[in-house]
């Protein structure tokens, strides 16, 4: 049987995300996949030795806009870690319900191009309709959409009056009606289950094995998750990590599509928790030593390294992003599945390839 290998990326009308993979293909069955990265490098890390530690917090952001608050706050819990900084009660809540709303706009923004892949255009739409009103939230409470720059050294910058708290918890439960509504056209299709169910299995010893993480883990029966390191508010809150056990598209699909509905949980009790206070502290000195940090993206473990030398410029900053994580598993998933299933599960990691190459 003759075997082709069709490039496929880096650009790729289904595909929104520049990942470049080579198919070998034998009777459009897919037998081989292999990546390469390194299409939109730009280099961010090097940065740090020419941007004061507070400055990189703004060059972090722009590593990946849609989670451009998590990166931050990753950014700064490392560093505050190793300067022995205690952040204010209410900063640490204030920078939770940020981070959920943005994992509440991601898994929207997913959702909708996973309901384009299939060519359900109207669902496309309907879910970023409801994720507009997460980038309205966002607009009014800090000044941006998507890089809102709330997060500073010792805190944040941004408070929510008590105005503002009432008009986000009556949009939450907007949000929460309207996302429900979508729940058996998303999930119970056929169409759906014949693109998804039991296409591109991950095995729960290949996830564990291969280093998989977030919703590509856990959809494989892995209950991990980095917010059981009780960062930030999340000690007190209730938390879980949603988990499904078909280690297939449609498990991942499922499991974001649960995780968004309790992130907007996670929010709301945020917000009814949210205790007074101030919400930065003053910074003094430089970072020395090394240290490391972890955090849930919505794509799964965000890992930070750093090594100050005890200057106003880091002396090393090294970013491990949840895709490039999730890359070894994807190159597993592939074979044996049909070549016009290929775009769908690669979408089902919900690949950011600006994460990845920095």
């Amino acid at each position: 049987m003759a075997k082709t290998i069709i490039p496929f990326g880096p650009q790729h009308p289904v595909l929104p995300e520049p990942i470049h993979l080579s198919l070998t293909v034998e009777d459009e069955i897919v037998t081989q996949a292999v990546p390469a990265l390194g299409y939109v490098h730009r280099g961010l890390e090097k940065l740090c030795d020419i941007r004061d530690y507070h400055h990189m917090i703004q060059i972090v952001e722009r590593v990946c806009g849609i989670c451009s608050k998590i990166h931050a706050m990753c950014y700064c819990q490392g560093l505050e870690k190793m300067m022995q900084i205690e952040v204010p009660p209410r900063a640490k809540y204030l920078r939770t319900i940020w981070s959920e709303l943005h994992r509440v706009h991601s898994h929207l923004l997913w959702l909708g191009l996973f309901a384009d892949a299939f060519g359900f255009e109207s669902l496309f739409y309907q879910y970023w309709k409801i994720r507009e009103r997460i980038m309205d939230i966002n607009e009014a409470t800090t000044g941006n959409r998507v890089i809102v720059s709330v997060n500073v050294m010792g805190g944040v910058r941004k408070d929510l009056t008590p105005e503002q708290i009432r008009w986000i918890l009556t949009e939450l439960v907007a949000v929460e009606s309207e996302l429900k509504a979508l729940e058996a056209t998303t999930l119970d299709d056929y169409t759906v289950k014949a693109r998804t169910v039991g296409k591109g299995v991950l095995t729960k010893e290949q996830a564990y094995e291969l280093g998989a993480a977030g919703p590509t883990l856990r959809g494989s029966g892995i209950a991990q998750d980095c917010r059981q390191l009780n960062y930030a508010a999340f000690p007190d809150l209730d938390f879980e990590p949603i988990v499904e056990y078909g280690g297939d598209s449609y498990s991942r699909s499922k499991v974001r599509f649960r995780e968004t509905l309790q992130a907007i949980d996670l929010v709301r009790q945020a917000l009814h928790k949210l205790p007074e206070g101030e919400i930065s502290v003053k910074v003094k000195g430089n970072p020395s030593g090394e240290g490391v940090e972890r955090v849930e993206q919505p794509r799964g473990e965000l890992f930070y390294y750093f090594k100050g030398d005890g200057t106003k410029n880091l002396d090393r900053l090294r970013i491990r992003t949840p895709t490039f994580a999730n890359i070894p598993p994807l190159a597993a998933m592939l074979p044996g599945i049909e070549l016009a299933d290929v775009p769908v599960v690669v979408l089902s990691i919900d690949p950011c390839i600006s994460c990845t190459e920095r």
